[in-house]
This record gives structure tokens, sequence and C-alpha cells, in this order.
């Protein structure tokens, strides 16, 4: 039965309370369908992040945009928005900062002397290739600015607007600085247009999988998060439609709600499926020792108990099954010039 309250083609169904006000305001009521999208330039003094978490394997990261329109009421990056005065809910998917300055300040990065370059991932916190992204072309020229001067990058999105810029990524590709993970939580497209509503379909990833292969551009997916009782039956079939499609890997996550996700999320699976809402959310707790939410390192990738370690099993069954023999390699600095190729390229 449908939920005639549910706003579509939105992950959050309303805003939460901001965890660092001191005063809140809350109407009686407010229609947050009539909410429109916004775009806010920002001025950040530098772009690329020092990535300090013990557990994850990047050491850089660089976002283009704060806040994201693809809707994913799970994002761990929904806490962020917080600290620029709004809600992690709706104004995390319709108040959005753009970040014109970001090629130049990369620019100014790679030109700083003593600079020793690192793979950087792009974008470690919210989607490059958002729909804003259309309008803006910043991960564009921020890609260009990367090509210029011959530094490595990893792209990690939701979306295969990525192959837009086949014409950067194909040079980068042959000097082995660029790779690109897709983010596939689901091959059931009536589950992702719920999860995550205004990312690609799930046919236009895949697509966008063999086209970057046949390009030879490494791409790794993200079957990420894995939900109990809703999407955790799916991981054998899609590891083998990715690697059919050309994924050399993969990587996955479990559920995990921190602080202000945890109210959008219960929202979100109350209205969508409220037949099966608290059934998920006990999973879920039964992985995170009675919680919604795990923040030690390594013990958040991991999770406990039954739940947590039937899905382990199950990937490494995949990995064996349908990546055996597949290799994802390494990002190159060698070639790596301080300064832009303007007269190598004449020689090219």
């Amino acid at each position: 039965m449908k939920n005639e309250n549910i706003i579509n083609g939105q992950g959050a169904q309303r805003n939460v309370i901001n965890r660092f006000d001191r005063y809140t305001y809350e109407p009686e009521y407010e229609d947050f369908e009539t909410v429109k999208r916004s775009f806010t330039e920002v001025y950040p003094k530098t772009i690329v992040n020092r990535v300090k978490s013990e557990d994850l394997p990047m050491d850089y990261s660089m976002n283009p945009y704060q806040g994201c329109e693809h809707g994913c009421s799970y994002c761990f990056a929904r806490p962020t928005h917080e600290y620029w005065g709004y809600s992690a809910g709706i104004d995390f998917e319709r108040k959005i900062m753009v970040k014109k300055n970001a090629p130049q300040l990369l620019e100014k990065l790679f030109q700083k002397r003593g600079y020793k370059p690192a793979p950087i991932l792009l974008s470690g916190n919210t989607d490059c290739y958002q729909p804003a992204e259309r309008q803006f072309e910043i991960t564009r020229k921020v890609l260009q600015i990367c090509l210029d001067y011959r530094h490595p990058v990893s792209i990690l999105t939701k979306n295969a607007l990525v192959l837009r810029d086949l014409d950067i990524l194909k040079p980068m590709s042959e000097q082995n600085l660029v790779s690109v993970s897709l983010s596939i939580p689901t091959i059931n497209e009536d589950l992702r247009r719920k999860m995550e509503p205004r990312t690609s379909a799930t046919n236009n990833k895949l697509k966008a999988i063999e086209i970057l292969s046949n390009n030879k551009i490494p791409v790794n997916v993200m079957v990420a998060p894995i939900i109990p009782g809703l999407n955790s039956d799916e991981p054998l079939n899609i590891l083998k439609i990715i690697s059919e499609a050309g994924a050399l890997s993969f990587g996955y996550t479990l559920i995990r709600l921190n602080d202000s996700v945890e109210p959008v999320f219960i929202n979100w699976i109350e209205s969508h499926f409220p037949d099966r809402a608290q059934k998920v959310l006990n999973l879920i707790r039964s992985m995170r020792g009675g919680k919604l939410g795990e923040k030690k390192y390594f013990e958040r990738q991991i999770g406990a108990g039954n739940t947590a370690q039937m899905i382990h099993d199950t990937f490494k069954i995949g990995r064996k099954k349908f990546f055996d023999g597949k290799n994802f390699p390494s990002l190159s600095t060698k070639a790596f010039t301080g300064s832009k190729d303007i007269q190598l390229k004449l020689f090219e």
C-alpha cells in the first residue's frame, strides 16, 4: 500500500533537529515538498583534506560539494551539514554548497614547493558527480587539473555522469593516474529508487562499468551499505553481475547510523517499509551491540554477531567465486610534474 505522506524522490522526509542548535523552532506544519533546491557558493581556503581515520584506505580526499542531492537516507555525511547551521534531513539534500574555487585551490597545492604527490579520493564525503555537477562542472575542472599535472586521483560516485568526462579519464588512465569506484548497494531497481532516489538507475551504473572497463579505466564497486533485511540477500548476485560487467574489485560496508543519520533513516524506513521497519532496525542493533551506530575504528567496519558474520561470509564466498585472479592496480605518482605539462604535450 502506498504511503501518501512520502515525499517522492527524497530520502529524508523531514528536517531533524541540529544537534549544535541551542534553541530550535519547529513549525506545526511545513510542506517540505515545496522546499526548492538552492545552491550557495562557499570559499574554502583549502580543498584537499587529510584523512585521519585509521581504518580507511585513503590518505587524502577532496569534496567539490557540501550536501548531496542523491537522497540516501543512510548517508554518513549528513551530520557534517550541521556544522553549517543546516539540518541533516531535507536541508542536506536541498541546500547544496558549491566550491567553485576548488580547481584553483588544487592547482595552487600542486605548485607548492616541496609538495609530495599522493592519490586523492574524489570524493570522500559527498558525491562529486551529484546532479549539481551537470551545472557547475567543478569535478570536470578538477580532473583537468589532475591531468595537466599528471596527479593520481580515485573517484567514488553513485552517478553514471562520470562517463561525461571520458575524454579526460582515458588519457589519465594511460598514465595510471585514475580509477573509478561506483556505489551499487542493490540491483533491484524498485529498491534502488527508494534507497537512493536521485542516483543513476541500476542499468546505467552497470553500463558505466562496461564502458569504463572497455576504455581500460579500472573499476571498483562499493556494495554499500548492506542493510540486513533489505538488501542483504543480494551480494552474490551483485558480485556476479559487476564482475561480468568488468569490475576488477569490490568493497562493502555494513550500515551504521551515527548521530543525526539515525532519525533520518528511522523515519525513512518507517515511511517506505512499515511492514518490516522494526525487523530491519533490530537486525542493525544485533550488529552494533544493541545500538544503531558505531564510531570505534575497525569495529564500525566489522560489526558483531551472527548477522554481521553471515554478511562477511557471503562476500568471502563471492570474492572467491567471481573475483579470483582479478587485480586492481595501484595509482602511480611517478609522472607528477609540479607544473602544467604544456611543453611535454608538444612531444606526445
